[in-house]
């Protein structure tokens, strides 16, 4: 095995010193698509994870509804999710629909009813509020988000108008419900769906002006390994029975999570057709150096050497490409990736993306996976050539030596 190893690299080189310009371009191009490959995977993950953290900053792990539209008994339900070692903390709420209104300006959000030191334990939202008022009055508190307040044109300790579509019936037809709150807070969590319509107040605020009574929509989880959300849900819905159901984060969010996925997915398999080309400098590389060594190939038969030897001689040629390749292509991709971490050389619209620069995370799995794709592309395209090689008949070339 040392001898064909030895021979395909001396056949990497020109009669000069150094590396052939064939497979000099063969690395090129096997560096550039991986490089490319590890920065665009990278960003998507980077987006992923950003988009993940942004989501799980308003919303809870898990979430538990009742099919009859409320849950009565919720305090029972917290000390059953309590006892349950995968939950680390739970928070009841009331959300319903209405419209929210400053002088001749109006927009549509949800408004969720909280305790806070419970809400504080399950998401995030508290933590990113970033403009508070502290002077109270006697109207009920409210906090919006940053895109809301910027519609509507009111800052902290400014008034707004809750109006509920499900009023009473009187005379003259439906009476919209409407009250009046006072912005105690601004939060910014970085996500346009919840900075424009998610608003939250008092949870006893919110059941008075829904009708609730003592009764709340759903009960808010945060468990202790999100990534097992899913399974902790199915397990839950089983133990709680027929009367709820539990949603995850996820699930809330598939359609979201599967266009990530399904573009990761699509800009792998395009930016892989780099790679596939660089095959094709490959393949055309080690045809040339056939033709060019049929003489050897012919003197080392001569000698004895097997067609398995001549194939294993080209097809190391091609591999070795492909690990020179991958090694420059990590390399330049992981300090780009880095570079592109530090320092602002793609600049993002912050009121468009809510970011600045380009995140990025490179993931150990991409990496592996990008590399193994590579080397076996690199394997296989050494195919051909090296079956041509072992198929040359030493008597035709050595005839007229």
């Amino acid at each position: 095995m040392k001898l064909p190893f030895f021979i395909a690299l001396r056949y990497l080189k020109s009669r000069k010193k150094g590396l052939s310009f064939g497979t000099l371009i063969s690395i090129s191009g096997v560096a550039l698509g991986v490089m490319a490959l590890i920065v665009v995977i990278s960003v998507i993950s980077g987006f992923h994870e950003d988009l993940q953290k942004k989501i799980l900053g308003a919303q809870a792990h898990a979430v538990v509804l009742s099919y009859s539209g409320s849950i009565k008994d919720y305090d029972k339900l917290g000390v059953f999710f309590s006892e349950k070692n995968d939950i680390l903390a739970f928070s009841p709420f009331v959300m319903g629909q209405v419209l929210i209104s400053s002088g001749k300006r109006a927009h549509g959000v949800y408004l969720r009813g909280i305790i806070p030191e419970y809400d504080m334990k399950t998401t995030e939202v508290f933590k990113h509020v970033k403009y508070k008022y502290e002077n109270y009055t006697d109207l009920p508190w409210i906090i919006i988000g940053k895109e809301l307040a910027n519609l509507l044109g009111v800052l902290p300790g400014d008034s707004i108008t809750i109006i509920s579509p499900m009023g009473s019936i009187g005379p003259l037809g439906i009476i919209p419900k409407v009250k009046k709150f006072i912005i105690t807070g601004i939060f910014e969590i970085g996500m346009y769906e919840y900075d424009m319509n998610l608003a939250i107040t008092d949870l006893k605020i919110a059941q008075d002006f829904f009708e609730y009574g003592d009764k709340v929509t759903g009960i808010q989880l945060k468990l202790k390994n999100v990534y097992k959300a899913n399974t902790v849900s199915q397990s839950l819905s089983k133990e709680l029975g027929e009367d709820y159901y539990v949603k995850d984060w996820m699930q809330m969010n598939r359609n979201l999570f599967s266009a990530l996925k399904l573009e990761k997915f699509a800009m792998f398999v395009i930016l892989t057709l780099i790679v596939l080309v660089a095959s094709f400098n490959i393949i055309s590389m080690l045809m040339v150096n056939v033709t060019e060594k049929q003489r050897d190939i012919a003197i080392l038969k001569s000698m004895g050497a097997t067609d398995n030897l001549i194939k294993l001689i080209f097809m190391y040629q091609g591999f070795l490409i492909g690990i020179i390749g991958v090694l420059i292509g990590l390399t330049g991709g992981l300090i780009l990736c880095e570079i592109i971490k530090s320092y602002e050389i793609v600049k993002l619209p912050a009121d468009v993306y809510y970011l600045s620069k380009l995140p990025v995370k490179v993931k150990i799995f991409d990496i592996i996976l990008i590399s193994v794709s590579a080397l076996f592309i690199s394997l296989v395209s050494t195919v051909y050539p090296a079956h041509r090689a072992a198929k040359i008949n030493p008597v035709e070339i050595l005839r007229y030596e």
